[in-house]
Formats: C-alpha cells, structure tokens, sequence
C-alpha cells in the first residue's frame, strides 16, 4: 500500500478484505463438503448481505477515499456477490450458471492483473482459479472440480482474512527476501 494513502482508505481496505475474506470462506467452504450439511447455498445471507452490500458500501468509501484500486474492487465484487446471491435459488441451466461464474472470473483476473500489494493479488489469483473451475465443472457436470474450486475459494478467503487481520494487529504481510549473492554455495 502507498505510504500516502489516507487513512479512511486503510480502515476501507481492511472491512472490505474481511469481508470479501469472509464471504469467501462461507462460499468456498459450501464447495468443499468439508463439514457435513453445508453447501454453497448455506452462503447465500452471508453472500447477499456481507459479499454484496457490506462490500459495495466499503467499495463507495473507497471511492470517497479516492482509492480507486480498492473502490474498483469492492464495489465490482459486492455487485456480483450481490447478484449471485439474489439469482441462487432460481431455476438456471448449468451452462447459464457456468458462464456466469466465467464472466465472474474475468473481472476477478482484472483485479489480479492491476497489481496492488501481494496479498490482494494472491487473493484475487486464488478466487479466479476458483471461479474458473467452478465454471468448468458446471460447464462438465463435475462435481470434483466443483470441490477444487471450493478449495482455492477457501484459500483465497483465508488470504483475504490475513491481509486484513495482519493490517489490524500489525503482522508481517511480506516475506523477508534474501540478499542477492547470498545463499547456498556449491562445492566442488
């Protein structure tokens, strides 16, 4: 993040990153089956109103803020999660919900490709892998890549949670690089 970002866009960045954090461990968790009786459209209430108001709002703060990467992206993922969640319990063919996911998928490679701080591209990296074989398995009838999506949903919510926990508590959010010319020798 630039050092001269204002401080309301800092407090935005990180509800927006919980939520998108959350929303995507409730959705992604839905795919996986890990816990017995929970699915994808368990995550429908918490998609609606975490992933798709919460999430625009802080998107609309960022506008204000004039952050505009952060704005882009919440407001962009609080309408999809929106939109997702008031379409889930009609009556879609898969392809229609597999190109929906798709169309998902490439607004989230935008937000990865923009560039921004490692964990905001890890996190919108992991989510469109997700979405991409979300999109696949609903094109394939595949249930299996349905889970594998799930999971990279999962490890991109877990990613999103850090990136906003580690601003909070003031954890590392870079790994410690080392010096060139440093490192393991070969002998001979």
């Amino acid at each position: 993040m630039d050092n001269d970002v204002s401080a309301g866009s800092t407090t935005t960045t990180i509800v927006g990153r919980l939520a998108l954090g959350v929303t995507l461990l409730a959705f992604g968790l839905g795919y996986t089956d890990l816990i017995d009786g929970v699915t994808a459209a368990d995550a429908v209430s918490l998609a609606h109103y975490v992933g798709g108001v919460a999430l625009f709002v802080a998107g609309l703060l960022a506008f204000r803020d004039r952050d505009t990467a952060d704005g882009t992206a919440f407001t962009g993922l609080g309408a999809l999660w929106f939109t997702w969640a008031v379409s889930a319990g009609g009556q879609v063919s898969d392809n229609a919900a597999g190109l929906f996911l798709l169309l998902f998928a490439l607004v989230v490679l935008s937000l990865a490709l923009a560039g921004g701080d490692t964990l905001g591209q890890g996190t919108y990296g992991l989510f469109f892998v997700s979405l991409l074989l979300l999109a696949v398995g609903r094109f394939a009838d595949s249930t299996g890549l349905g889970k594998a999506g799930g999971w990279f949903a999962v490890a991109a919510g877990a990613v999103a949670w850090y990136a906003a926990t580690a601003a909070l508590a003031h954890w590392p959010t870079a790994l410690p690089r080392r010096a060139a010319g440093r490192g393991v020798t070969a002998t001979g």
